[in-house]
């Protein structure tokens, strides 16, 4: 086979960005190519171990794999972000050489497990689209096996009177009586979110919070009372159409608090051209239909497969 895979680096972004735009079938998805490709590249790679590796053909790039290490102390597993093969070269065994080569160096750096699903904080998707069909197919013919699925929700923001636009005003100053006070988050206060975010949530989302807080195309709004932080929400860390992480103190839920963040970053969202944000690996349904009119539209198979089976 006249296929060579080499490792990339960052002087081959053009040609991998342009890659994805061709490979990747949802409209939306190749939209997003350049900043999908900057949140799994060179973000990512300030956080864990990030590896690209690009198959050629007669010197031509027709495949791309990102692939990680988990970047938990003692955690052995290994991710593979994204694959992307060119339309004319499906079929050919592009992918499955990617995949293998990364298998591969992946278990040399102690990873004893792959997940073909999202490491956060920087990720692209969840899991593998399961209007990807192919790409399903190919998880399972390679051993790979489904644990679980996540999804995604769309909060629809091109229109003036959309749920997600709600006034956040009547809220905030019934909050405000309560001694809750309700503000765009700075830089400054990054620290404290960072501290309510591990020590209420865990996880990764203090990362998430750094990629929104102070970035162009992101942001993050608080609610603290007598400086203490009760809630969070925050927008643009992966890009800037999709919304997430957010959080609430478990003794301020119920407050209204939540909806009212939520739909301060929409709205600014949707002033920076938004028209559809994608909140991200949704856990509570309910919240986000009711606070946004968000729907479920987006649904992703997570896959796994531990090394040497």
């Amino acid at each position: 086979m006249d296929l060579k895979i080499v490792e990339l680096g960052p002087d081959r972004r053009p040609a991998v960005v342009e890659l994805c735009g061709r490979a990747l079938d949802l409209p939306e998805d190749a939209a997003e190519a350049p900043a999908v490709v900057d949140t799994l590249w060179a973000r990512a790679a300030a956080h864990r171990p990030v590896f690209v590796w690009g198959a050629h053909r007669q010197g031509r790039l027709v495949g791309v794999l990102i692939g990680s290490l988990a970047a938990g102390d003692g955690d052995a597993r290994g991710h593979v972000d994204l694959v992307a093969v060119a339309p004319e070269e499906r079929r050919r065994g592009v992918g499955r050489a990617l995949l293998a080569t990364a298998e591969a160096r992946l278990a040399e750096l102690g990873a004893v497990e792959v997940l073909l699903a999202g490491n956060p904080p920087h990720y692209a998707w969840p899991g593998i689209d399961v209007r990807y069909t192919p790409a399903v197919c190919a998880a399972l013919a390679l051993g790979y096996w489904q644990d679980r699925t996540a999804w995604n929700m769309t909060a629809d923001l091109s229109y003036d009177g959309s749920p997600a636009l709600r006034p956040t005003e009547p809220a905030e100053a019934r909050l405000a009586g309560q001694g809750v006070t309700v503000r765009r988050a700075e830089a400054g206060d990054l620290p404290a979110l960072a501290e309510f975010a591990r020590a209420t949530f865990g996880g990764a989302w203090d990362a998430e919070l750094a990629g929104s807080v102070g970035r162009e195309g992101a942001g993050c709004h608080l609610a603290e009372r007598d400086g203490e932080v009760l809630g969070f929400a925050a927008y643009g860390s992966s890009r800037p159409s999709w919304f997430g992480p957010m959080g609430t103190a478990p003794a301020a839920e119920g407050s209204g608090i939540g909806g009212v963040l939520l739909r301060r970053c929409l709205r600014e969202q949707r002033a920076a051209g938004v028209t559809a944000a994608q909140i991200g690996w949704v856990g509570p349904v309910p919240f986000y239909s009711g606070s946004a009119g968000a729907r479920i539209e987006r649904v992703f198979f997570l896959y796994r497969r531990t090394l040497g089976d």
